[in-house]
């Protein structure tokens, strides 16, 4: 056999028992409230700004992107804005990659991919230090809440001539919230590209796990999610990446399109 083939079929055969492996699975989501109740996921920068996401979520957006090569990414919610900076990260190395496959010389300044950051409050400080980062020109933003119907026709216009898009939603996480974030901008996303729902982990935590935030089991993007998906087949969850992962805050929130 092939041994490029060999490993993938090693891998995917791993994967698959991960699925059917309950005490791992358990274990993972053990070491995930662990290590939230230890605000373990405020400890990462990437290229000099906060990032709150695990590391593990880290490198499936890096496998998605480079899956993907989108040319748009849309994401609801900033805070530090270090999402941001490692969305337009990754789509200046797919630029830098494609010059090479092409045997062109590399000019970030003919970049037309682009990252869209909403937020409802974009702090002054976060504002500054994102205008002023290295990534700064791939990075547009608007402020106001995701779902208001302003904010959605901006965002509609911006993406309306990119050819392939990628949504992440990472903003408030009440059901409600992220119902109407789904309706709002998975339509955005294109055939083969996803749209990534974060904190899904929330259904998965004993209740009252985030006495001071709105959501909690019951009213999260994980049931937001599950309402949503039976009436858009275009969209499937991608199980294997949960798989794959193990730890991650997006169970069940890798939605792929399909059609």
């Amino acid at each position: 056999m092939n041994p490029i083939e060999q490993f993938q079929g090693e891998r995917s055969a791993r994967l698959a028992s991960y699925a059917q492996d309950s005490a791992f699975s358990a274990l993972s989501r053990d070491w995930l409230q662990a290590s939230m109740q230890r605000q373990y996921v405020y400890n990462f920068d990437w290229l000099g700004r906060p990032i709150i996401q695990y590391p593990q979520d880290m490198v499936a957006m890096q496998e998605l992107v480079w899956r993907v090569r989108p040319d748009l990414i849309i994401e609801t919610g900033i805070a530090h804005g270090g999402s941001l900076v490692l969305s337009a990260s990754l789509l200046a190395m797919l630029d830098m990659c494609d010059a090479i496959e092409a045997g062109t010389v590399f000019d970030p300044r003919q970049s037309q991919r682009k990252v869209l950051g909403i937020d409802i409050d974009i702090r002054p400080h976060n504002r500054a230090a994102i205008e002023a980062h290295p990534m700064a020109s791939r990075i547009a933003m608007v402020q106001g809440s995701a779902v208001a119907p302003d904010v959605v026709a901006q965002v509609q216009a911006f993406a309306k001539d990119y050819r392939r898009v990628m949504v992440c939603l990472d903003s408030m996480h009440t059901h409600a919230h992220v119902l109407a974030e789904l309706e709002a901008y998975a339509p955005l996303v294109t055939p083969g590209s996803y749209c990534v729902v974060f904190d899904t982990f929330v259904d998965d935590m004993p209740p009252g796990f985030f006495a001071d935030r709105p959501w909690d089991v019951g009213d999260n993007p994980k049931t937001a999610v599950r309402q949503w998906l039976p009436s858009h087949p275009e969209f499937e969850i991608d199980a294997e990446m949960e798989n794959r992962l193990q730890v991650t805050v997006a169970p069940q929130g890798f939605l792929r399109r399909v059609a």
